[in-house]
């Protein structure tokens, strides 16, 4: 058995409902205050709102890569609380994204099986759909939870299965063969990411070695430039991203 098939064995063979605890924390109080930074336009014929590109941390970032306000949020699939953030801040955040002067770039903290099949899956078809189908996720987050919940057996059967048929297993069992299906994913686009044992290794060993680096244990967590934050909710975020600079005069 490889080091990677026992990590999951390990990391995921607890009850479901443990998918649902650690959303939200605590964070570092300091800010970043700065002076207005002027809108920054992107290239001929592009926009930062269709931008987006693959950061070194495998990360999904939305906007000018070179933007001076960088946001990036640690996200699970199965947390509620990304979930609200999701519906709640979006809209928002690719008004500031449109300036050029924010980029938003989503990561992975993951927790669960669930959460590793909807990681892969997002990734499944071109990059610009990234972060559309997470949040396409986050509108009913609660359905493949509670569908495993629902089936304890056949999750535990699954996750003895080998690697290169497990998140397929994983994927059926809660429909999220269907749901991603529905939205543009192909059954064979789906069976090509889900039994990518490379790829799947990738997430799951950068949301482990990103969260020890950074001291992460709770999602959302965002950071601002390097600086972890303390806010927990859009309203606050979005006073610390014009404090930082991202705003109009």
């Amino acid at each position: 058995m490889t080091a990677f098939r026992r990590s999951l064995k390990l990391a995921f063979v607890a009850p479901l409902a443990l998918a649902l605890v650690a959303c939200g924390g605590e964070a570092d109080g300091d800010t970043l205050e700065g002076d207005v930074i002027a809108p920054i336009e992107a290239p001929a014929g592009t926009n930062w709102g269709e931008t987006v590109t693959i950061s070194e941390s495998d990360g999904y970032v939305l906007g000018n890569p070179d933007a001076p306000l960088k946001l990036v949020e640690y996200a699970s699939h199965t947390c509620g609380g990304c979930a609200s953030f999701s519906a709640q801040a979006k809209p928002g955040i690719k008004e500031y994204v449109a300036t050029g002067v924010v980029s938003f770039e989503q990561r992975n903290l993951v927790r669960d099986p669930i959460d590793l099949t909807i990681a892969t899956l997002v990734r499944c078809g071109p990059k610009e759909n990234m972060q559309t189908l997470s949040d396409m996720a986050w509108e009913d987050y609660a359905a493949p939870i509670v569908a495993a919940q629902n089936n304890p057996q056949a999750m535990d059967a699954a996750n003895r299965l080998p690697v290169e048929e497990k998140f397929l297993a994983f994927a059926d069992i809660t429909g999220l063969d269907d749901f991603f299906a529905a939205r543009g994913i192909s059954a064979d686009q789906q069976r090509a990411c889900l039994t990518d044992a490379e790829k799947i290794q990738t997430i799951a060993d950068n949301s482990t070695a990103q969260g020890a680096e950074l001291e992460i244990n709770q999602t959302p967590t965002f950071i601002l430039n390097d600086r972890k934050l303390d806010a927990l909710g859009w309203e606050d975020l979005e006073a610390t991203l014009q404090r930082a600079g991202a705003r109009q005069e």
